[in-house]
């Protein structure tokens, strides 16, 4: 797959549909890659440029040492489409992909046409919640990423899509025993220190907010506190947990791309 050279390493991302279509940037979760979007890729193609990357510390691109920020992380999306000569794109991201959606809508909203904030939250958990995982993946490397992909499909999914559907969750849990530890680490730092709540009424780009009515990580009242703060926001919630484009499927596609071709 090709990379673009960030200033500490390489980013790595994926280019589909014609190239005369408008850009979409779909941003990953926290331990996924970017097949996490597999399949969006054959409904969101027929109307958009999907540009698809592995954010730093996951799948095939950079993972630096040291904690890393959403605001760093944002940072990388726009080196990645000034490098690809993308002035606008609409943007969906899921769970810390919304957290950079959220960074990217209050920070650098001149660069969006739309934005999607997908099993989010403009705060996250708690700080015992993230120091927990970052000592036990740290202390136990790759073995701590194989047992959290045991204990994250109850997260990720519904009980019922999890065992009618193994096909699909599987391959997904997979992607975080096979992320990197460091890179996992990284980025729970960065979830756990992002606190967008009292910045996301700065946002003014059309924003969609997708909730799981099953999701127990970021819940539809957090959706809900989003839509209230974000002028015009629009909130459309799936039977899912935390990972609705998969569990929704055609239904999540069907949504999103409603909102963005409007």
């Amino acid at each position: 797959m090709p990379t673009v050279q960030l200033a500490d390493g390489a980013l790595n991302y994926q280019l589909d549909g014609p190239v005369d279509a408008p850009v979409l940037v779909l941003s990953n979760s926290l331990g996924t890659d970017l097949h996490m979007w597999d399949a969006q890729i054959p409904a969101f193609t027929q109307h958009f440029r999907v540009l698809r990357f592995d954010t730093r510390g996951h799948g095939a691109s950079l993972a630096t040492e040291g904690f890393y920020s959403i605001e760093q992380l944002g940072r990388d999306v726009l080196a990645l489409l000034d490098a690809l000569n993308i002035d606008k794109a609409a943007f969906c991201g899921l769970s810390m992909g919304g957290l950079i959606g959220q960074w990217l809508g209050i920070h650098a909203g001149e660069r969006l046409t739309r934005l999607v904030l997908c099993n989010t939250a403009a705060k996250i958990a708690n700080d015992q919640v993230w120091n927990t995982r970052i000592e036990t993946v740290l202390a136990g490397g790759q073995q701590a990423m194989r047992d959290l992909r045991d204990a994250s499909i109850a997260r990720w999914f519904t009980a019922e899509f999890a065992a009618a559907h193994p096909e699909q969750a599987e391959p997904i849990v997979g992607m975080l025993a096979s992320t990197s530890p460091q890179g996992y680490a990284a980025n729970c730092a960065a979830v756990r220190d992002a606190d967008y709540r009292e910045q996301i009424g700065a946002i003014r780009v059309p924003t969609l907010i997708v909730c799981g009515s099953a999701d127990a990580v970021t819940t539809p009242d957090d959706g809900r506190f989003m839509q209230a703060r974000i002028q015009g926001a629009e909130l459309v919630e799936f039977h899912a947990a935390h990972l609705s484009n998969v569990e929704a499927g055609a239904d999540f596609s069907n949504a999103v791309l409603a909102f963005l071709t409007r």
